[in-house]
């Protein structure tokens, strides 16, 4: 799918991340997006960060076994 990017600076910016990083200029606007998208998710409140993930963990209901002392000896392998 072509990206045309038509403005100066823009394509500067690219060209000279890609220089750097020694990457594609795709792989230079990717990574650029990417890295953006990550900083504004950390800028993010906590709250809002863990509200997808609690909404998940409610989702996924209960599987009836009981987490106690076996149930984590076994998930880490370990006998009694």
């Amino acid at each position: 799918m072509p990206l045309h990017i038509e403005d100066e600076e823009a394509t500067a910016a690219v060209r000279a991340l890609a220089k750097v990083r020694k990457l594609t200029l795709t792989e230079a606007v990717k990574v650029a997006c990417q890295e953006a998208l990550e900083r504004d998710q950390r800028a993010q409140p906590v709250a809002l960060r863990l509200a997808a993930i609690h909404a998940r963990v409610r989702a996924a209901g209960r599987t009836g076994e009981k987490a106690d002392k076996a149930f984590f000896n076994r998930e880490w392998g370990e006998t009694e």
